[in-house]
């Protein structure tokens, strides 16, 4: 009797150690389904090309990846240069990209290829293109070119729209190459120019320049936008959502540590000196963080600023057919 009751005991130990077992694991189970919950989300791989290499015109892009705003948003971002050989709208048209930066003009006229595009946010709210003088040769109307040497890129669409607008019929026409020697040695000259960079580099070599600002002629695309496909955009809501904010704030950061984002963009790009980026930063600042940025918010873009544009290019005859602004922007990213 003594031993059945020891197995007894026995049979009824083990069911115990059993039934605790089960126990715990199903408790582990239970906290690994929890815990598995809470990672749930996955860090998605995207790349956004840029509209040219590494410069201060990307501080938003290098400020938000050096601020970790992309992981923060559950995104780990591949940044790669653009230059003359990439195009970023045939790299995020193929998918071989999921963002892009570009002009707005550039969005605009992809259409004429079929490509529909959706810009989601523009860096700057107005186009830093100017032609450059030699001090006290600037003009006040664009009609005072004539009669001058203009260095300017053949086809380029604000010189297209400028020739629609003002009488240029004796301005002696002459391709810009990109490099300025032509123009210093002849004082009565005009070049093409950004005022965010050739200013710097004319004070380099000793020639004081001024600029005037082609938007003054009405033409006025945002610069430095961000955009994705149709397809895309309708397909990724979240993934556009979190790039957008992470874009954003990375330019709301780059304001005031742009000296400190511009060593990490010489790193991409090192031909480039941190004077000179320097230079850009702060020739840029009101085209970012000016205009409606500055009641709106960086990135702001409006229906009336995209249907202008619009309705330039196709009566420039670039854009081959007219189409409505809210197809090719949308603001429902961007937060107050």
């Amino acid at each position: 009797m003594e031993v059945l009751m020891r197995v007894k005991y026995l049979l009824v130990g083990m069911v115990m150690l059993l039934v605790l077992a089960a126990c715990g694991n199903a408790e582990s189970s239970g906290s690994t389904t929890e815990g598995s919950e809470s990672t749930e989300e996955e860090v998605k791989d995207v790349k956004v090309v840029l509209n040219w290499f590494a410069k201060a015109q990307h501080g938003g892009v290098y400020a938000a990846r050096e601020n970790g705003l992309f992981e923060e948003n559950g995104l780990n971002v591949t940044i790669e240069p653009g230059g003359p050989q990439v195009s970023s709208i045939n790299m995020v048209a193929s998918g071989k990209a999921e963002f892009g930066l570009a002009h707005a003009d550039q969005i605009v006229n992809a259409r004429n290829e079929g490509i529909e595009l959706v810009a989601v946010a523009s860096a700057m709210q107005g186009s830093p293109q100017a032609f450059m003088f030699h001090k006290g040769k600037g003009i006040e109307d664009f009609d005072e070119l004539n009669g001058r040497k203009v260095f300017v890129q053949p086809g380029i669409v604000y010189w297209e729209y400028l020739k629609t607008q003002y009488d240029l019929s004796n301005v002696e026409e002459l391709a810009h190459t990109g490099q300025h020697g032509n123009f210093i040695a002849d004082e009565n000259s005009v070049t093409q120019a950004f005022v965010t960079s050739e200013p710097y580099f004319m004070e380099l070599d000793g020639v004081e320049v001024e600029t005037k600002l082609i938007s003054d002629a009405g033409y006025d695309p945002y610069n430095i936008v961000l955009y994705v496909t149709k397809d895309y955009l309708e397909e990724n809501k979240e993934t556009v959502k979190a790039f957008t904010t992470a874009f954003v704030e990375g330019w709301n950061l780059y304001k005031d540590s742009y000296e400190d984002i511009n060593k990490v963009i010489q790193e991409d790009n090192p031909d480039i000196e941190l004077e000179s980026l320097k230079f850009e930063a702060e020739a840029q600042s009101e085209f970012v963080y000016g205009g409606d940025a500055a009641e709106h918010g960086v990135g702001y873009m409006t229906e009336e600023r995209w249907a202008t544009l619009i309705g330039q290019l196709n009566k420039l005859k670039i854009l081959e057919e007219p189409f409505d602004a809210n197809e090719i922007f949308t603001t429902e990213f961007l937060t107050e």
